[in-house]
């Protein structure tokens, strides 16, 4: 397991070092150049000049490829180019209200959707079957912001059960989970259906082997069966799936926090992309990254702790 943990933390400071080098090079591939994208076409010679040297594009291309680099991995991102504070402190700010909308929204949706697919399962070609596979067909194909708009003007505007924007005052708990249920809502909605089908396919496939047969044949209950030998199983290839949904809703939460005007690093990074503020995008992009590597290094990690074979296979 140690060396498991090894290579799976070398592969993501691999992955990192990519992904830093990729926004690099996108300074010399996008037209223009983050000064005049951030100065305008009316910014003088002078200004230009001050605002190269503070984001320090006037050094060589591998000196400032390097710092760049090296910075990142230190958690120095910058300087904001308009408040002129860390880009650090500001996403790390921003990141702890996008989590807690990605954790409830693939949160709620896990535990709809493993229970659905494992009861699907034991109803094999029946009508819930067939009613789940219509289910997922439509949630998977619904985009999150068809979603959060939708529910804004059914449940918030027509409706008026829950409010429709913002995060909810500071201090008041149950303003911010109220002002949290259709955010998470929109965002969780398409993963019940995947994960329900995920649980499905990998039920039914468990209970065919050869060891379930002799739990039959030995006399257990259907429903011991199912929940203390298959159902553990069945989840492990989900455990990755969620590791991985988790990291792709921290990247998908940028349409989600615009539409309900909430706080956080999705938000961040399209106010950056409008006030052309590159420092701050790049420190977005990176953080979000560096979240999602995380996110699947510790799946992977916790599928090795489950199925030892993972671990026998290296």
């Amino acid at each position: 397991m140690i060396w498991y943990t090894a290579q799976r933390l070398l592969w993501s400071v691999a992955v990192m070092t990519i992904t830093i080098s990729v926004l690099f090079c996108l300074i010399y591939v996008i037209p223009g150049d983050p000064v005049s994208m951030a100065l305008g076409p009316r910014a003088t010679e002078a200004m230009r000049s001050e605002l190269m040297t503070r984001m320090g594009l006037d050094r060589p291309v591998l000196e400032q490829l390097w710092r760049f680099i090296a910075n990142a991995f230190t958690g120095d991102l910058g300087t904001d180019m308009w408040s002129r504070q860390p880009i650090s402190r500001i996403a790390l700010g921003a990141l702890p209200h996008t989590l807690l909308l990605a954790t409830l929204g693939i949160g709620w949706a896990a535990l709809i959707g493993i229970p659905l697919g494992c009861w699907t399962a034991l109803r094999r070609d029946g009508l819930a079957d067939r009613l789940l596979g219509v289910f997922s067909a439509v949630t998977i194909a619904l985009p999150s912001f068809v979603v959060a708009i939708y529910g804004l003007l059914i449940f918030s505007v027509q409706l008026k059960w829950l409010p429709a924007l913002g995060a909810g005052a500071a201090g008041d708990i149950a303003d911010q989970a109220r002002r949290l249920i259709l955010p998470s809502f929109a965002i969780g909605l398409g993963w019940v259906g995947f994960l329900a089908r995920m649980v499905r396919a990998s039920m039914i496939e468990v209970l065919s082997e050869n060891h379930i047969r002799m739990l039959r044949a030995f006399g257990l209950r259907e429903s011991r069966i199912v929940l203390r030998y298959a159902l553990p199983i069945a989840v492990i290839p989900t455990v990755t799936i969620i590791g991985m949904g988790f990291g792709s809703l921290l990247s998908g939460a940028v349409l989600i926090e615009i539409v309900f005007n909430r706080p956080g690093i999705g938000k961040l990074t399209y106010d950056a992309v409008m006030s052309r503020n590159f420092p701050l995008l790049t420190g977005c992009v990176l953080v979000t990254t560096a979240c999602y590597v995380l996110c699947t290094v510790a799946a992977d990690l916790m599928v090795a702790r489950l199925d030892p074979r993972i671990r026998k296979s290296l």
